[in-house]
């Protein structure tokens, strides 16, 4: 009987070996060329390390069956075209791996040589300072909770901010001095609970299971691009598959997600589409721990593509959010220190009821002519912005604070490629109408009592034209590009000769793989409608006369590319700020705000700032091959601005000086995988607090003032965390199963921060005041809190099921 169970339990197990071993998946796509677009009928597609391979038909497409469950090379070829390589192509089970091939064409002068194409995204208009991540690079980044917006953070010359915010601070920039992009559509936001006026938020909105690739410009920006000053963030989404319905479900550290793909039509496969839904439960989290307010958020995406025929192309893209904040008065916990109580109730004293929504829908023809192409693109995008605050946080009490404003902006742009040997020509034009509203109402709680209550309408035009040139002889490539913006609403906004905006690029290739790039340009950015539609108690637009920033850049670098997957570069950048905006109320530059919940330049102002960052960056980056992947990065830099004085330049809140960057995974056997990444920010400046000033607006404001006679005196501890990340994957018959954990700040280490002001409370939860009389708004007793004195690690599990 033993022999016979043992016998039985052998073949059971042979059994489910056999099973495992004959499930694979596939890999389908489109092989294009780079310039036209048009398909390559007879490319070769293979699979690296395996006898895989099969050759694209009239269309352009290919398949590949019965390929591994694993990760893979994939390689393209056609006579005539530089080879490509596309890497971490992780197949699985559940769904059909959609890879897009974009082959450029060898030169007569490497005929005889031997070159690939590099996996390192650079152009002729753009260099250098530009870094490119995977999708698979994203889906596994460490402590990013497959939020891109925190993957970015880990590039060259990238800060970000401390604690659980989004905030995408560049070389020094300010958060809101860079643009995105989503398929060459603009997005003003890519986070949930925006901060308006700026672009930061603590959650991304954008969906991982979308993206093809993320490239992060800093420096040498395209004509195209309107109003960037320190970076572009580009999204470019895959098409949904046109092989079968297929999605996966994704849940995660605070969020579960849906995602549907596939063809519109399985008879005619030229219309494809992936949407998606998320929804947060960050706030049963929040509640747990016993946060005071519980953020909740929803979002939606989309994209359907039509390929009407080998010339003519519409893509469809939609992105939303709905947010929303709620109230979860404290109760002291049993033991809890009083630092840690006086902080919670702190919070719950001063933040509003925040509630927001956005959307973004654009659509885009691109129709390819001889030798080139133009694209036109229609979009619109809209956010709705309010915060209500009442006496005490009880609705039956006065109100405190009602802020509503709309922010919407209808887009036309156009642009035309062409193609004449080894040049390229590319001009065009946009066009936006711009909306914005503001109701404030503000009752300050103060001795004589101050109430504010104004509201703001304006509506106008923005405009912008601009050419770019590109030439590649040899093993020279160079660029110029021109550009200018007005508007017809702030005073010389016509003035468009007072905006030329010229750059130019130089790429030279001293061997093939060294190559020494630079570039320089200027740059301009209009300001946020916030400061534009801003009125003081008379009803004036006080800010009309506000001007557009102007970023003047160099940069320069040298990249050497030892092996096909591995590139070492060494970038040295300055930027000259002028006609930065000032706060008249507070004669701060309002380069040093942006990184905190609110609205941003709400207030008067005086375009008189300046301000320099420079420094240099040095880089190491491995695409995955043979089983490990990584990006090492390192940057030393100052950022420093003026207020009114223009000749008096301090350390901007983003002036770390040192931020060391290393983001790396292994994969090994049955499809286990394991990566690391670690970040360390120098001090950061920080305005100590104005504690007289504090106690007696406490009862206004519910928080610290600042004490602006000492901006960014101090600076807070480094910060030093790494996160750890565990994936296994299992592939069955119909869907691929994925579970990851996720530890955040595996050392424990001490996260900084800034003194906090708050109030010293009793046993009641009443502010035990100096005069030993019931508090009246400005006799409380101040207690500082320190910085943290210990850290905590955050471990999550995820899943991901491909179906």
């Amino acid at each position: 009987m033993k022999i016979k169970y043992s016998l039985l339990s052998v073949l059971f197990s042979l059994s489910c070996f056999y099973s495992v071993a004959q499930i694979s998946g596939k890999i389908a796509g489109f092989v294009k060329d780079a310039k036209t677009d048009m398909p390559i009928q007879g490319a070769i597609v293979t699979v690296e390390g395996t006898e895989l391979g099969t050759s694209t038909d009239i269309n352009g497409h290919f398949k590949i069956d019965q390929v591994p469950t694993r990760s893979h090379t994939v390689k393209a070829t056609f006579i005539g075209y530089i080879p490509q390589f596309k890497f971490d192509v992780i197949v699985t089970s559940g769904n059909t791996y959609m890879i897009e091939f974009r082959l450029e064409q060898a030169g007569k002068e490497l005929k005889e040589v031997k070159v690939v194409a590099s996996p390192f995204k650079r152009t002729a208009e753009t260099p250098l300072s530009v870094q490119t991540l995977s999708r698979q690079e994203i889906i596994s980044y460490p402590g990013g909770n497959n939020d891109i917006a925190k993957v970015v953070q880990s590039l060259p010359g990238v800060s970000g901010s401390v604690g659980f915010r989004n905030d995408i601070i560049i070389r020094g920039g300010a958060p809101n001095e860079n643009v995105y992009y989503l398929d060459g559509i603009e997005i003003p936001n890519i986070n949930h609970f925006a901060t308006q006026g700026s672009s930061g938020g603590p959650v991304g909105m954008i969906n991982v299971s979308f993206i093809e690739d993320v490239t992060l410009t800093t420096g040498a920006f395209n004509a195209r691009y309107d109003n960037p000053l320190s970076g572009v963030l580009q999204f470019k989404q895959r098409n949904g598959s046109s092989e079968r319905t297929q999605g996966n479900f994704r849940i995660g550290a605070s969020e579960a997600a849906l995602t549907l793909e596939g063809p519109v039509s399985k008879k005619k496969p030229n219309t494809t589409y992936i949407v998606s839904v998320r929804r947060s439960y960050l706030q049963f989290i929040f509640k747990a721990i016993g946060l005071p307010f519980l953020p909740s958020y929803w979002d939606y995406q989309y994209k359907v593509n039509h390929k009407i025929n080998d010339k003519n192309e519409l893509t469809l893209i939609g992105l939303g959010s709905i947010d929303n904040f709620s109230y979860n008065p404290p109760a002291r916990k049993k033991d809890e220190a009083d630092e840690d109580w006086f902080s919670r109730m702190s919070i719950y004293d001063r933040i509003p009821i925040y509630t927001q929504w956005t959307t973004t829908v654009g659509i885009s023809w691109r129709h390819r002519i001889g030798n080139g192409y133009f694209n036109v693109a229609l979009s619109s995008n809209f956010l709705n912005n309010e915060a209500a605050k009442n006496d005490s946080n009880d609705v039956n009490k006065p109100l405190i604070l009602r802020y509503r404003s709309k922010e919407n902006e209808s887009k036309l742009r156009f642009e035309l490629v062409k193609f004449v040997k080894q040049w390229r020509f590319s001009y065009g034009a946009n066009i936006i109408n711009s909306n914005y509203t503001n109701s404030t109402f503000n009752l300050l709680r103060a001795v004589p009592l101050v109430e504010v209550n104004y509201a703001t309408r304006i509506n106008f035009f923005r405009y912008g034209f601009f050419g770019q040139v590109t030439n590649t002889i040899g093993k020279l490539s160079s660029s110029l590009g021109i550009r200018s913006d007005g508007n017809t609403f702030s005073n010389y906004g016509n003035d468009l000769w007072k905006r030329i905006s010229p750059r130019a690029s130089l790429s030279y290739a001293l061997t093939d793989r060294w190559t020494i790039n630079a570039s320089v340009g200027r740059y301009y950015k209009i300001a946020p409608y916030t400061i534009l539609g801003y009125k003081d108690y008379l009803g004036n637009y006080v800010n009309k006369d506000a001007a557009y920033i102007r970023g003047d850049q160099i940069n320069a670098g040298i990249e050497f590319v030892p092996f096909k997957a591995t590139r070492i570069t060494v970038e040295g950048f300055y930027k000259l700020y002028r006609n930065y905006p000032v706060s008249n109320r507070d004669s701060i530059s309002l380069a040093n705000v942006g990184g905190d919940f609110g609205v941003i330049g709400n207030e008067d102002i005086t375009s008189t700032g300046r301000g320099k960052s420079y420094g240099v960056e040095v880089c190491f980056q491995q695409k995955f091959i043979k089983n490990f992947y990584g990006i090492l990065a390192y940057t030393f830099y100052y950022s420093r601005f003026t207020g009114f004085n223009t000749s008096n330049y301090i350390p901007s809140t983003w002036d770390n000086r040192h931020l060391l960057s290393f983001t790396g995974g292994y994969k090994f056997k049955r499809n286990w995988e394991i990566g690391v990444r670690y970040r360390f920010l120098g001090k950061a400046p920080y305005t100590p607090i104005d504690t007289l000033a504090s106690r007696l607006n406490y009862g206004v404001r519910g928080a610290g003032i600042p004490d602006y006679n000492k901006v960014n005196s101090a600076r807070i501890g480094v910060y030093s965390v790494m996160d750890i990340r565990i994936d296994k994957k299992w592939n069955f018959r119909r869907y691929a199963l994925n579970i990851y954990l996720d530890v955040q700040n595996v050392l424990r280490n001490i996260q900084p921060a800034a003194p906090e002001f708050v109030m010293t409370r009793n046993a009641l939860n009443q502010i035990v005041t100096i005069d030993g009389q019931p508090y009246n708004g400005s006799n409380g007793m101040p207690y500082v809190i320190k910085s943290p004195t210990s850290g905590t690690s955050i471990p999550t599990i995820g899943v991901i099921i491909e179906f």
